[in-house]
């Protein structure tokens, strides 16, 4: 790809030259052929003071002190493989097909798509083109407008959360996969120790549809027909009573669940493992924890289409309902679902495309790894519904009553489910160890996004060898500790307490909102597709530059507006009201990233000179790393082997605003 030279007046070099004083400093970049030259830097007066500097670029004869090299993928199917292994995680099993269902079947598709192109794919391509211009990742990838570096500490803070608390569901599958290992299944019977007299393993629901025979007794069990509207299926009673042992509210914590906590162990050593050495590790791992889950829902879906009820089960998820249009709420809930399937907002797809090429063309990639995004949420729906089918058929209730979402899904309606299939352990096993390698990916690429983000924020020069297996371990074992406060018998209030509100769409469309007007309005739209153009070797279509700067923050802040003032106070299987400090506890997880925005623009401003203008216009200027040079500026490799330290020598190669 041709080299081109970038404007003038664009250029700051990382290395601190936006913190010069006066006299003449020298620092190392790379001259066009990647070998390093000595940067002169010289002139006076204090940054925002109106002054014009001269960046001027000598080429010597030896070579600088040299900058270490970006890591990059050894094949870009890695990339490929790592960003749906973090993308396609257990919201596309567990919520998307409940929500097809809720708003109106196939019907749904139809805000979904269209909330897709004007919204997800841009943001998605937007961060993944950022991490791979910029070279960095979630805080430095905002030298692009250092003013607006809050950005990176806000993605940071959320995706940190994630990664506490999204580990828990894989602690809880972990659990129930080695439970699976029985000859009889521990859910599907009320023969256990942690088994209530208000347990029932079949419903006879036909049985009682009569409203006279309230004080019949039903199937083979003394419960009357009164009786069995307090009755607890076996299934709930496992996960109430013994997975979670759970207390009467948040202000219990009880005691540790010891089984649960080596379960939790067990799994973050196994993320350990697989980040430690970074994308060269990681890039290998995904190959199986991306695609095997693939393979297990293929095989579940045959099983299920061959079960008596699933052809019900697969048209109530898709068909039609086309009134639902004309609410508000199904076009809510497609914006909120692209945005936490898309994994946007955590910074963790600007850590992967931060390992790409820097002609990678990653718009093409962009649109790929969309498409295997949506395309896994529509075909699990029909292995989950499938199966919801059939379950409603065995229990004689309407699809209704058994469809759930989230982990009401996962750990209830389909143990329940395979409890009530032949072979039931079997499929029981291979569900579980889906469902713990869709989130085990999802995982370990944010945990790798976060020390990504981390070790961009330690210098070259304190190079240490084992510094990435140092800040893995330190990340994985402060979650941990936090991670125990999960594993009490008021594990899942505070569970749900991160997941409301740490993660919540509130907190990624604020965040998207603000990546959107930083690139289109502060950095420009048409720039960055200039820079694009540079990476890529032609422009995307100009559909993007409009979606940054108009449609998709005018969606972003919508669909924002309307969670804000819909807020409901955060429950518990829709009984148990969390306490008011409770909800203060979960407005201040919300607002510690939200707030890092404006308070970094806000320090920013108050700590540099000069009028509000030259401020604005130091603080907006972009940061430059060293691979830039070598990729985008003019050929510097005819020039003559020179000594730096003459001003004759001293050739004029960009002029910065400084």
């Amino acid at each position: 790809m041709e080299k081109q030279a970038l404007p003038a007046s664009s250029l700051i070099l990382e290395d601190k030259v936006s913190h010069l004083s006066n006299g003449a400093a020298t620092y190392p970049l790379p001259a066009a052929n990647g070998s390093l030259v000595p940067l002169a830097v010289s002139g006076g007066g204090a940054a925002g003071a109106g002054q014009d500097k001269t960046v001027t670029v000598g080429v010597a004869n030896g070579a600088g002190p040299g900058y270490q090299e970006r890591e990059t993928w050894t094949r870009q199917m890695d990339f490929i493989m790592s960003c749906v292994g973090f993308a396609v995680g257990l919201g596309n099993v567990w919520r998307f097909p409940y929500l097809c269902y809720k708003n109106g079947g196939g019907v749904f598709l139809i805000p979904y798509l269209l909330i897709v192109f004007v919204g997800g794919i841009p943001i998605f391509f937007l961060e993944i083109a950022l991490g791979q211009f910029m070279k960095a990742g979630s805080i430095n990838v905002w030298n692009i407008a250092p003013l607006f570096k809050g950005l990176g500490f806000a993605s940071m803070v959320i995706v940190f959360f994630c990664n506490t608390y999204y580990i828990m569901v894989l602690a809880w599958g972990f659990y129930y996969l080695i439970k699976s290992f029985s000859s009889t299944l521990p859910w599907s019977s009320c023969d256990n120790e942690w088994n209530t007299p208000s347990c029932i393993e079949i419903f006879h629901h036909q049985d009682c549809k009569n409203a006279s025979l309230a004080n019949t007794t039903v199937g083979n069990s003394n419960m009357t027909c009164a009786d069995l509207a307090d009755a607890r299926s076996p299934i709930i009673e496992f996960w109430e009573n013994k997975v979670l042992n759970i207390s009467s509210g948040l202000d219990e914590p009880g005691k540790l669940n010891w089984e649960l906590m080596l379960c939790l162990v067990a799994v973050w050593v196994l993320v350990y493992f697989c980040v430690w050495k970074g994308v060269k590790s990681t890039g290998k791992i995904v190959y199986f924890t991306a695609t095997f889950p693939y393979v297990v829902l293929i095989i579940l879906l045959v099983r299920g289409v061959t079960l008596p009820g699933a052809y019900d089960g697969i048209m109530y998820y898709i068909k039609p309902d086309w009134s639902k249009l004309e609410e508000a709420q199904v076009w809510i809930d497609a914006g909120t679902q692209i945005f936490f399937s898309y994994a946007i907002g955590l910074g963790a797809l600007t850590a992967l495309g931060s390992y790409n090429r820097f002609n990678n063309d990653c718009y093409k990639d962009a649109f790929v790894l969309a498409l295997i995004n949506s395309g896994t949420s529509f075909f699990a729906g029909f292995v989950v519904f499938s199966i919801l089918g059939f379950m409603a058929a065995e229990q004689g209730v309407d699809i209704s009553q058994v469809a759930e979402s989230g982990p009401g899904l996962a750990f209830i309606a389909y143990p329940k489910a395979v409890s009530l299939m032949p072979v039931a352990p079997l499929w029981a096993a291979l569900f579980f160890f889906m469902l713990l390698l869709l989130g085990l990916d999802s995982q370990f690429v944010g945990v790798e996004g976060f020390v990504t983000g981390i070790l961009d924020l330690i210098p070259g020069k304190h190079y240490h060898r084992y510094k990435r297996e140092i800040a893995v371990a330190i990340c994985c074992l402060l979650c941990f500790i936090i991670d125990l406060s999960m594993v009490t018998q008021g594990g899942m209030y505070v569970f749900q307490l991160f997941d409301y509100y740490s993660a919540s769409g509130m907190t990624l469309l604020w965040q998207a909102f603000w990546e959107c007007i930083v690139v289109a309005w502060v950095y420009g739209a048409d720039r960055f597709m200039d820079d694009v153009a540079r990476m890529i070797g032609y422009r995307p279509f100009p559909w993007m530059k409009w979606c940054w700067s108009f449609i998709t923050p005018c969606v972003c802040i919508g669909i924002f507006l309307f969670h804000l003032v819909n807020y409901k106070p955060l429950t518990y299987n829709t009984e148990y009201v969390y306490p008011w400090w409770g909800e203060v506890i979960g407005w201040c997880l919300a607002l510690s990233s939200m707030l890092c925005i404006p308070t970094t623009i806000l320090y920013k401003l108050f700590r540099a000179r000069g009028t509000f203008r030259e401020r604005w216009a130091h603080l907006t200027t972009p940061v430059w790393g060293a691979h830039h040079l070598e990729y985008m500026a003019p050929d510097v490799k005819s020039l003559s082997p020179l000594s730096p330290g003459t001003d004759d020598n001293k050739v004029i190669i960009f002029e910065s605003v400084m």
